[in-house]
């Protein structure tokens, strides 16, 4: 009977915030940051410093064997209508859009053969331009998530991309060390400007677009003015032409979109990694490929015109002693003016304000859309230890606001060890320990440690005992989150920690050549009631090298010892007697674990086999050439002869140690993995790598057999080495691009493929079907009665339908490179069918596209087909009749849309106007009844007040 296993597959990951291989943006408000997590895209809110969300690739979305994707490029909409979307490029040359509220991935766009290094939405958020190492630019639209065209010229990686214009002009900066303006209405090359000494690796414009700005290794900043936004006054005091010269001028560069207006010297000697203007455009950040950041002070035209002026003055005054005239040459940032209006250099225009410097190296910046009101600006800040960092840039200095480090490590994962009731996750670094809740991924503590290598829990998983690189013991009281005892046990690392199987103590092995086994030991406080828990050596065995792995069998007999001299000795647990010497590696035993039966033992080493031993004898049972790199940790599934393996190739492996065969091979990590833990019931295991991250793996409840999972590896080796001959041999070599050469903006991928021929298929059943249907009506005009019974794989569809549901599930994207594929014959039988389709008021569009590119691909041969002509013709007469009403209709709606939005506002200042002048009616009121009471009650007082006498009036 074939044997039948459980699938594990990846359920969460976390210990990242940021990776460093991509940029961070904030969103439209704010209120969110967008911060790349490997594969991942976290949604951190900023106040609160919580990740709400995560954007991740559905499992099945890459192909199988494919290396892990990391997010490589972020971009968020600045639209408020759309202001929930971003998209995010991968590194296999993928992008993504996400809606944010949904959490779902709206659109996959396929386009690039490179990894996506820049992307750059245009300030409606209907355009995305993305840039990749492929050296190509592709525009994309947004809102109908298609590619529109590739622009090719480039010679280099696409470092960075700006629209202009109002997105009617893109400028694009490469490793190449030339900058280019493309024009995407005509979709040419219109400018090329050289004159940077080194790769250009960040661009941006302020919010007005009048200047760019670049930056790159060189020591100062390149400063553009943008034509468009010159004035002919402008134009002709930068330059001191006359009225001749500027028109000689103005037609030669009549292409010139960027004019050289100067530089602007930076402080710092390392290469410009991000350069950003804030969204009013009066700050300018310059983040270096170190700890610092440049922030420049964007001063306004009058206080750039005074700066200017006492620059003027003083040299003036300068020149005055030796009696010379002032007549400045010009040389990029000083040129001729008169004394009434002063020409503003960059110098005058951009001033640093001050020097910011992170902790650690910084990885990408952003600025906020908003501010405190004290602040000039927000700044976020990556950093490349998994960090976040938020400065609030006032006008005389920069404060840290806030930070989010807790729910991630700051270096590599060295160890995981999971507690005896699997609800608590324990992990290492350098510098810290932190506990996890391993079924919701959250940080529960983290407790400053030394470099932790290895731990455990304690009895009643109220404490842990790392073992350090100092050769110290640290006891570290769960509950609490402190250290509260530290001993000094070895001379060396304490490579190794292993519990006894009574739970009593545990087992150190070390560098300094000892094995020590410790007891646990309750102590109390001096000056405390409370008690905690301590350890004490009870014996030592000393051994002639180094001692990397301690393993213990559940019985306790035995205690295996994997030394630096590449063997591993077996001893008695009880007597310490040597009892096996297993010898075979080629280079040291990196880990070994004991099955709990206590009968194999399998242990992982640097020379990448994993080998199964058994106790009785000490005999290899098999050598199994188990990674492509060295073999990290192995651990056994409690009470079963099944084996997790980890390595430095940055796969999980699952192993049958009695039938020494491969199970499952389990992909995720982007970099070497270094640790493993499994659980008590063999559920779920957990996986430490270098790459910061801590992943879970669940057992499913979906069987497998060992022959389908060798027949699937097997087909994934063919078809790739298949691809990899046709790619070396028949495949043409890609020639350097024309300068400024446009191309198709998809790629041919196997979903493109599988859309061909579900056309072709599709196309191939309706033929069959129509047959069946003319056979079918001779045989009822002949007077026959005959049921017709209709191809049930049509889904009760009519022929016509069942193309068009095929059609219409391909990806609007994969349109272009799925109808390439589409050999003539059965191309000429889809235009025969557009002809129905475009009664449809929903299908016009896809109709239109469809005959576009199949004209534009069969030109010639449809020209030469007789049978092509009255199909051609018939479309000729209905589609321009067809896109002329969608487009009144589009008109109709847009113009009533309009109206309407009139009438609101009309609306809305009538209601304003009313409550006005009701307001102001009430206050008259009012004012009126106050002086009516203020005349009655003077009247009232006149009245009561009483007249004086003869007398009175003689003595007043």
């Amino acid at each position: 009977m074939v044997k039948a296993y459980l699938r594990y597959e990846p359920a969460a990951s976390f210990g990242v915030i940021v990776s460093g291989d991509s940029n961070i943006a904030y969103d439209s408000s704010g209120k969110y940051l967008f911060a790349a997590a490997l594969e991942k895209v976290g949604i951190w809110h900023v106040r609160q410093g919580v990740c709400n969300k995560t954007l991740a690739p559905a499992p099945g979305s890459t192909s199988r064997g494919s290396p892990a994707l990391d997010v490589t490029a972020i971009a968020s909409s600045p639209s408020s209508s759309s202001s929930s979307l971003v998209a995010s490029g991968y590194a296999d040359g993928s992008i993504r859009i996400w809606d944010c509220e949904k959490g779902s991935c709206e659109t996959t766009l396929n386009g690039h053969k490179g990894a996506v290094t820049t992307l750059r939405y245009n300030k409606l958020g209907s355009f995305l331009a993305s840039g990749s190492k492929d050296n190509d630019i592709i525009l994309w639209d947004a809102i109908g998530e298609a590619g529109l065209f590739r622009l090719r010229g480039h010679r280099d990686q696409v470092t960075d991309l700006v629209f202009l214009d109002s997105g009617k002009k893109l400028v694009s900066s490469s490793k190449d060390k030339f900058l280019r303006v493309w024009d995407l209405e005509t979709q040419h090359c219109m400018q090329i400007i050289s004159g940077h000494h080194s790769e250009i690796w960040s661009i941006d414009i302020d919010p007005e677009e009048r200047y760019l700005v670049t930056g790159s290794t060189d020591p100062e900043l390149r400063v553009y003015m943008i034509k468009d936004d010159f004035t002919r006054e402008e134009f002709l005091a930068n330059h001191n032409e006359t009225e001749t010269n500027h028109k000689e001028s103005s037609s030669e560069n009549k292409w010139e979109v960027l004019k050289q207006f100067g530089e602007i010297h930076r402080q710092s000697k390392d290469r410009v990694a991000t350069l950003r203007f804030n969204k009013s455009g009066n700050l300018l950040a310059c983040q270096v490929a170190g700890k610092t950041v440049e922030i420049f002070r964007v001063l306004d035209e009058s206080e750039s015109k005074r700066k200017a002026k006492r620059r003027i003055n003083r040299k003036k005054e300068k020149k005055a002693s030796k009696g010379a005239v002032d007549v400045e040459k010009g040389d990029g940032n000083v040129v001729a003016e008169d004394g009434s209006n002063p020409v503003i250099t960059v110098p005058d225009l951009f001033k640093l304000l001050q020097t910011l410097r992170a902790s650690k190296k910084i990885s990408s910046i952003s600025f906020s859309p908003t501010s405190l009101k004290s602040a000039l600006a927000t700044l976020a800040l990556s950093l490349n230890n998994n960090m976040l960092e938020f400065y609030s840039v006032e006008s005389s200095s920069t404060t840290r606001t806030s930070t989010i480090e807790l729910q991630g490590h700051r270096s590599v994962v060295r160890s995981v060890t999971l507690s005896s009731d699997n609800t608590l996750l324990m992990s290492t670094i350098h510098s810290a320990i932190k506990i996890w809740n391993p079924s919701t991924g959250s940080c529960l503590r983290t407790i400053d440690s030394g470099n932790g290598l290895c731990g455990l829990f304690g009895p009643g998983n109220k404490y842990a005992v790392i073992g350090t690189k100092g050769g110290t013991i640290e006891i570290v009281d769960v509950r609490s989150g402190t250290c509260v005892e530290v001993v000094e046990a070895h001379g060396g690392p304490v490579n190794s920690i292993a519990p006894t199987p009574d739970g009593s103590g545990f087992i150190t092995g070390s560098a300094d050549n000892d094995v020590k086994f410790w007891e646990y030991r309750t102590t109390q406080m001096p000056g405390h009631d409370a008690k905690h828990l301590t350890v004490s050596p009870v014996r030592d065995l000393k051994m002639n090298d180094d001692v990397l792995v301690v393993a213990v069998s559940t019985d306790g007999k035995h205690i295996a010892l994997a030394l630096l001299d590449c063997t591993v000795k077996v001893f008695f647990m009880d007597s310490l007697k040597f009892f096996l010497s297993l010898y075979g590696h080629k280079l040291p035993v990196f880990c070994m674990d004991i099955s709990s039966d206590g009968n194999l033992l399998v242990s992982g080493s640097a020379d990448k086999n994993l080998k199964i031993w058994g106790l009785d004898f000490g005999d290899c049972h098999k050598s199994l050439f188990a990674h492509a790199d060295s073999v990290m940790a192995v651990k056994f599934v409690r009470n079963t002869h099944y084996v997790f393996s980890v390595g430095k190739d940055r796969l999980v492996k699952y192993w049958d140690a009695d039938k020494f065969e491969l199970l499952l091979t389990l992909e995720g990590h982007h970099a070497e993995v270094w640790c493993l833990a499994v659980s008590n019931r063999g559920d779920f295991l957990v996986t430490g790598s270098f790459d910061r991250s801590i992943r879970r793996w669940d057992r499913t409840e979906e069987p497998f057999f060992i022959e389908e999972e060798k027949e699937k590896r097997l087909e994934e080796m063919f078809e790739s080495d298949i691809d990899s001959a046709f790619e070396n041999r028949y495949a043409p070599k890609e020639e350097l691009p024309e300068e400024g050469a446009t191309a198709l903006a998809g790629k041919k991928t196997q979903e493109t493929l599988t859309a061909t021929d579900s056309i072709i298929d599709a196309l191939d059943m309706a033929e069959a079907e129509l047959k069946r249907i003319a056979e079918h009506e001779e045989v009822i005009a002949k007077g026959r009665e005959v049921d017709f019974c209709p191809n049930i794989l049509m889904l009760g569809l009519s022929p016509s339908d069942f193309i068009l549901r095929a059609l219409s599930n391909v990806h609007t994207n994969d349109l272009e490179q799925t109808l390439l594929a589409l050999p003539f014959s059965d191309a000429l039988k889809l235009l025969s069918y557009l002809k129905d389709w475009a009664s449809i008021p929903d299908k016009i569009e896809l109709v239109c596209r469809v005959a576009t590119v199949l004209l534009q691909v069969h030109h010639y041969q449809l020209v030469s087909t007789v049978a092509a002509r009255p199909i051609l013709t018939h479309l000729k007469g209905i589609l321009h009749a067809r896109v002329k009403e969608c487009k009144d209709t589009l008109g109709f709606n847009l113009a009533a849309m309009d109206h309407l939005k009139q009438l609101m506002a009309q609306r809305s200042d009538a209601l304003f106007m009313d409550a006005k002048t009701k307001l102001l009616e009430i206050r008259s009121k009012y004012s009126r009844r106050l002086e009516a009471r203020s005349e009655t009650k003077t009247e009232k007082r006149r009245k009561k007040k009483p007249k004086k006498s003869d007398s009175e009036h003689v003595w007043s």
